[in-house]
């Protein structure tokens, strides 16, 4: 009975798997540095070689229609069930053959291991982003140049080399398709830019948004001036504990983040904020006269929701909250005071005098500061810069929190004890 001869990819990629079956009980502790280092970076070059024979095939799969053999609507799908990958990695790949179906530049890189698949994805999607009516010429001098920089460019550095390719090979049209670029790209952000916030029924609301680059930067470098600080700050006090070198200060967490946003939200001026219905976008708080005083009973903003007592007390030393008290028959006994808040000069004045947040064993900065009445501005007290005291914004939390007692020392500086 006649056989048909195997094609010679398929003897070649059989002829792989005996070779791996070979390495597989084979171990590893008798490689010495150099020969794992070569080992590894010879690894690479082979996964980027598979790459670009896997991407040809990928796209003769398309000819052939392979997706026909179980009535997949796509090669892409065909290949996710076939090979049990995710959909998402499939068209990825399917993706990337295409690019490198149109770009025999940077298959024929990829194929020798020069770039690696993740390079070559990147390439190829500058190259897809240029304008259409291009000189074929100009568009192989970028591919060309794209694959000599992938020589001592990773893809990140790759990305942004992509988007600035034509004032390489073509400057005499980059910067007017640059500015077209940059005008489109702009305007789609405009119509695109959304925010959503919704309550999650546990005291939080959770949101979402997408806004234009700048704008996104400019909220970027207004968190960070409020998040950077303290993590430089603890990175010196770790640092002077072990005694070591000055290390590099890493990018704050999302939770540092998250709490420089709320403290970004918090220190927002409503005298600075357009009007509604003449008034300045002011959030009112209701309570009772005992419950601003020391009480329990929770506080009622004026959209309807419940806040705690303590965080109310809290937000009334700062400006961006009206407290309406309220006596025992829910009559408003006062609305705000039109001395409540300290003045600039008594902040700059607290700033030199305290030099910065007064909890014991806490070094904020006074400009990472609240401004707290130690007589409570609830309990009648005087914005007086002798009656008043710089805290971080945890410390300003403790301090209002029922769950902690503090008393100030004879060195101006306030200790923390966790009621029992």
């Amino acid at each position: 009975m006649a056989t048909t001869a195997a094609h010679p990819i398929n003897g070649a990629v059989a002829r792989m798997h005996s070779l791996l079956d070979e390495l597989a009980e084979v171990p590893t502790w008798s490689m010495g540095q150099a020969a794992t280092a070569e080992a590894m970076v010879d690894i690479a070059r082979l996964e980027a070689r598979v790459v670009e024979l896997k991407s040809r095939t990928l796209v003769h799969a398309e000819t052939v229609a392979v997706a026909e053999t179980n009535a997949s609507p796509s090669v892409a799908v065909w290949h996710s069930n076939a090979t049990r990958s995710t959909k998402r990695e499939s068209f990825r790949q399917v993706r990337l053959a295409s690019g490198l179906d149109r770009y025999d530049v940077v298959r024929e890189a990829l194929g020798r291991g020069d770039v690696i698949a993740e390079q070559a994805s990147v390439i190829c999607t500058a190259l897809n982003e240029l304008p259409d009516d291009l000189d074929p010429t100009v568009l192989e001098q970028a591919a060309k140049a794209l694959v000599a920089f992938a020589e001592v460019h990773d893809a990140k550095g790759l990305r942004v080399l992509g988007r600035r390719i034509l004032e390489v090979v073509a400057p005499e049209v980059a910067e007017a398709w640059e500015a077209e670029q940059l005008d489109r790209e702009e305007r789609e952000a405009e119509k695109s830019a959304v925010f959503r916030m919704r309550e999650d029924g546990h005291g939080r609301i959770k949101g979402s948004f997408t806004v234009p680059l700048l704008v996104g930067q400019m909220l970027e470098r207004a968190l960070l001036a409020f998040a950077a600080p303290k993590h430089q700050m603890a990175t010196r006090e770790a640092q002077e504990e072990q005694s070591e070198a000055p290390v590099p200060v890493r990018r704050p967490t999302a939770q540092r983040l998250g709490a420089a946003f709320v403290e970004l939200v918090e220190r927002l001026n409503p005298n600075d904020l357009p009007k509604a219905g003449g008034v300045n976008a002011t959030v009112v708080v209701t309570m009772t006269l005992d419950s601003l005083k020391d009480g329990l009973a929770a506080a009622t903003l004026d959209t309807g929701d419940r806040i705690s007592a303590a965080t109310a007390r809290r937000l009334a030393c700062e400006a961006g909250v009206v407290p309406v008290v309220l006596d025992g028959g829910s009559q408003p006994l006062d609305v705000g005071r039109a001395k409540r808040y300290f003045t600039p000069a008594q902040r700059i004045a607290m700033g030199i005098r305290d030099g910065g947040c007064t909890a014991r064993g806490c070094d904020a900065p006074p400009a990472m500061c609240h401004a707290h009445h130690d007589d409570p501005w609830s309990c009648h007290g005087h914005t007086d810069l002798a009656r008043g005291r710089l805290l971080c914004p945890y410390h300003h939390r403790r301090i209002h929190d029922p769950e902690y007692e503090s008393d100030v020392g004879g060195d101006h500086q306030v200790s923390f004890h966790r009621r029992t």
